[in-house]
């Protein structure tokens, strides 16, 4: 577990681009240690917002496409092509542009496939693709038993949501109790649509380093209820944290609440 470091920035378009420099250079780095690197990504306005920053960059070259495996952190069980599913709105953003290898492009499953409209199924099914990764040698991190079948994501990336959510787990939903399976179908979410597929804490957890984005006024609230010391059912984002690094990447508007002697000035 590490302690949650935060840098803040001057507006979200700012924060979009340092976010996409600060994950080029992590990128190219793992591919140096270790010839590989592992991505999770998130959705919404702030992680798509990175994703369009990151597609802009001129540095974003230096990334090999082909040696960069990508995940997604929870996903809207709808049909494939879905305007609201977070890879259609990925691929838009920057995935269609980049020369990536289709095989390390783990999509979680659509409703109307191979599951139906199960996504219960669907969960199990993306934690077997996790575990099989996992099994070809891209192991949980030092630190953390084998058993949790989940690859060594060397970041893994969450929105923050106004009520402190984070991937699909909800205050207080039942979700965020599961501490066995590292992906889970979500049913009666409190926003639309009502039915998701999400990894757990336990995989979350899991990761090298977790980045939590929150941009704008709406989400001030949820980032002083989630640096507060608030519990992780009552504040999913407080239980979001990675082993070696704990990133809350905020623009001034989401930090608003907070005291400025939790954050460091933002730096490239």
């Amino acid at each position: 577990m590490s302690a949650p470091r935060l840098v803040v920035h001057r507006d979200k378009e700012l924060m979009a681009q340092a976010a996409a420099a600060r994950l080029i250079t992590t990128i190219v780095d793992a591919q140096a240690a270790r010839g590989s690197a592992s991505v999770v990504l998130t959705g919404g306005r702030n992680g798509n917002g990175l994703l369009a920053a990151l597609g802009s960059s001129p540095a974003r070259d230096a990334i090999d496409w082909s040696r960069l495996d990508l995940w997604w952190g929870d996903e809207r069980f709808l049909p494939e092509g879905d305007p609201d599913r977070n890879d259609t709105q990925a691929r838009a953003a920057l995935l269609d542009a980049v020369p990536l290898d289709p095989t390390r492009v783990h999509t979680m499953p659509v409703s109307g496939g191979a599951y139906g409209t199960d996504a219960d199924a669907a969960a199990a099914a993306y934690a077997e693709e996790l575990a099989t990764a996992a099994r070809a040698g891209d192991g949980a991190p030092a630190g953390v038993s084998t058993d949790a079948a989940v690859p060594a994501f060397d970041v893994l990336m969450l929105g923050v949501g106004p009520d402190t959510h984070v991937a699909s787990l909800f205050p207080e939903h039942p979700a965020l109790r599961e501490t066995e399976r590292t992906v889970v179908g979500v049913h009666g979410a409190p926003k639309p649509p009502p039915t998701r597929v999400s990894l757990t804490f336990r995989a979350i957890r899991a990761a090298r380093e977790v980045w939590l984005l929150a941009a704008g006024e709406d989400k001030a609230k949820a980032a002083a209820t989630a640096l507060s010391g608030a519990g992780e059912l009552q504040a999913p984002a407080a239980g979001a944290y990675g082993l070696d690094r704990t990133l809350w990447l905020l623009d001034a508007a989401a930090a608003s609440e907070l005291p400025r002697s939790l954050y460091s000035p933002a730096s490239p």
